[in-house]
């Protein structure tokens, strides 16, 4: 049996780039040194990425990930989650006297900035995104009114605003680039003088991977997603090869690969959400080779030089 699948030729394709993005490694570093300087316990509003492996092995060492700032300790040690936070929860952090690391990925805190700066100048803010999300609560939240979220097109169909005149838009960092797309053009077409960002706020990362699970669908049969269920970008690539017309999964570790979705395969496409640490990657793809898919090819693509500091008040505590 294995002399067979040795020669049978099922092949693996990574995407590149996948898996950890700039502002998913700063937010670990940030936990990471916040747990060297003051020690544990230590507490992360909301899971710092979601990803369930992060997670656990952080509160394996004293980390613990709360949604509510009045259960930590005053006096105690708070790191806000790369998804970014809104102003009551900086209002209640600082009433607590808690030690605060901010965590939020930078791409996030320029959304933050938008909203802000739009507001100021007396416009009404639209944001694109997903109802629950962290990102869209913490954005959201970074203004008392004046703001309205949409999902989708048709809720742009039913948006009621106060001057149709005076709006700008601004986007969830991790949504489906061509989703986000279609919502904005809905926005562009409906109202007309709509202020749009200077710059993409989707993330770089969002769409690097987006591009690369669009050409692995081009030449693998399925493809296979590492990455929480929790996680907006992970679930995004799953979607965005269905969308080119192949069957997608998402697993959070090779645990839950399943044989019946290799059946007939050839060729499996394989990549991981920006809050997946690459160690899972390896994992599925030695679950993979005991399925008999032993050849390995990586794509070429982007190649990512990003690299977001952490504190300055943590890195001095390195070494």
């Amino acid at each position: 049996m294995d002399n067979t699948a040795v020669s049978s030729g099922k092949r693996v394709l990574l995407a590149n780039p996948r898996g950890f993005c700039a502002g998913v490694d700063r937010a670990i570093e940030i936990v990471e040194q916040a747990l060297v300087k003051h020690k544990a316990p230590i507490y992360v509003k909301h899971e710092v990425v979601h990803n369930k492996f992060v997670v656990q092995d952080f509160e394996s060492r004293g980390v613990k990930f709360i949604e509510d700032i009045q259960s930590v300790p005053v006096g105690s040690t708070i790191v806000y989650s790369a998804h970014g936070v809104s102003q009551q929860v900086r209002r209640d952090a600082e009433e607590r006297g808690l030690i605060i690391y901010d965590a939020t990925c930078p791409l996030v805190s320029k959304v933050h900035a938008e909203v802000v700066r739009n507001r100021n100048r007396g416009r009404e803010v639209v944001m694109i995104g997903h109802m629950g999300h962290p990102e869209v609560e913490g954005t959201m939240g970074q203004v008392r009114e004046g703001i309205y979220l949409v999902e989708s097109v048709d809720d742009v169909v039913k948006l009621s605003v106060k001057d149709p005149s005076n709006l700008a838009f601004v986007t969830q960092t991790t949504l489906s680039v061509d989703d986000a797309a279609a919502i904005s053009n809905k926005l562009r077409e409906l109202f007309p003088k709509i202020r749009e960002p200077e710059k993409d706020d989707i993330c770089y990362a969002t769409q690097n991977r987006q591009d690369a699970v669009k050409k692995l669908a081009d030449l693998a049969d399925v493809i296979l997603v590492v990455g929480s269920s929790n996680s907006s970008n992970s679930n995004r690539l799953k979607e965005v090869g269905e969308k080119c017309g192949k069957k997608g999964f998402l697993i959070d570790s090779s645990s839950e690969l399943r044989e019946e979705w290799l059946q007939g395969v050839r060729t499996v496409g394989l990549t991981a959400g920006a809050s997946a640490p690459e160690s899972l990657v390896r994992e599925v793809l030695k679950a993979l080779e005991s399925f008999g898919f032993c050849e390995v090819e990586s794509l070429d693509g982007i190649e990512e030089n990003v690299v977001f500091h952490i504190p300055k008040a943590l890195s001095r505590s390195v070494g």
